[in-house]
């Protein structure tokens, strides 16, 4: 039995939107804070029973259109990139990383290089979708990875963190069902070259390995925005995974922490693993279904099995006046999360 490509695509899409929008409500929140509030985080909590994504979700859909426009050149691909990721800084989206803000401005003016020197999670947690396009394509997967980080981040932590990410969401695109995590992620490590994510990375690989806890290897890896931190914890729960992506999921985000761009990252790999076909369908499609929603992730991955197969593809598109209006409606509940979390219970 092979891999069904069309269905890690989607997978890979929706299982980013999956994870950030169960890590959304609790982002920034310690372990307990969040068992005193949620529970298990099995269910979208930021308002009522419908998921939100943040600006994981929609900077992987802006690099999926991207590819979709573009699949064969680099250089207009990371164009149309940069021109789509200022547009939609300016619909005011939020949870946007300092460095990423940063970057926009540096868009908006025309400043090259437009990536900032920040170690970040920003284009890593994009990423996952560049690999699951060219999983069977080395050379261009490293490339195109490495220069639609560079857009934002320059950092060689940031880049060899997108790289990472890219090649293990590559590994788990290629592989047959039934593969170990492990094997996967083996075979991504080798484009991390810098020795402190390296090194982070192989630790993490052998606290799941060694059946640690995840508590004890939040611990040990760190949760925050940091790039090294988010993809050691990210790792070590991909290989320790027990092939049900929502518990895997939920038991990731409930050490707290940077909880959405890490349930992205890891969805991202989970969903590139199993495909869309084993991810839950019906929480899924609790996701607001405007822009950057179900309908919108799913018509990109479609063509992106155009693209890659080398017919001609139009990026699905979706309004832009919804858009910022949806931002500004849910400003106010995303600020009145903030500040609940500085009470003590």
């Amino acid at each position: 039995m092979t891999q069904n490509i069309a269905d890690r695509l989607a997978g890979t899409l929706l299982g980013t939107a999956l994870g950030d929008a169960l890590g959304l409500p609790a982002e920034g929140m310690s372990a307990g804070a969040i068992a005193r509030r949620f529970g298990r985080l099995d269910r979208f909590r930021l308002l009522g029973r419908t998921g939100f994504v943040s600006d994981d979700t929609e900077q992987s859909a802006l690099v999926a259109q991207s590819l979709i426009r573009h699949p064969e050149d680099l250089e207009r691909c990371v164009g149309a990139f940069r021109r789509s990721l200022l547009g939609w800084f300016c619909r005011l989206p939020w949870g946007v990383g300092l460095a990423t803000v940063r970057a926009c401005v540096r868009i908006g003016f025309g400043i090259r290089p437009t990536g900032v020197m920040s170690a970040g999670n920003g284009a890593a947690m994009r990423s996952a979708i560049v690999g699951a396009f060219f999983h069977d394509r080395a050379e261009p997967r490293r490339a195109f990875a490495r220069a639609l980080a560079q857009v934002t981040h320059r950092d060689q932590r940031a880049i060899e963190g997108a790289l990472y990410v890219a090649e293990l969401a590559a590994a788990c695109t290629r592989s047959n069902p039934g593969t170990a995590a492990a094997s996967c992620q083996q075979e991504a490590r080798q484009v991390v070259t810098h020795p402190e994510l390296g090194q982070a990375i192989d630790r993490a690989r052998e606290l799941a390995l060694d059946g640690v806890s995840p508590d004890a290897a939040a611990r040990l890896c760190g949760t925050s925005g940091y790039v090294v931190h988010t993809l050691a914890f990210a790792t070590f729960c991909f290989v320790r995974q027990d092939h049900d992506p929502l518990s895997t999921l939920s038991e990731a985000i409930a050490v707290g922490g940077d909880t959405d761009s890490i349930g992205a990252i890891l969805g991202a790999w989970l969903g590139a693993l199993h495909g869309e076909s084993h991810l839950p369908k019906d929480l899924i499609n609790r996701i607001h279904d405007g822009p950057f929603g179900p309908s919108h992730l799913r018509s990109l991955a479609a063509n992106l099995e155009q693209a890659r197969s080398g017919q001609s593809s139009r990026s699905p598109s979706y309004s832009v006046t919804a858009a910022l209006v949806r931002n500004l409606a849910l400003y106010p509940i995303i600020l009145g999360h903030g500040f609940r979390r500085l009470l003590p219970f």
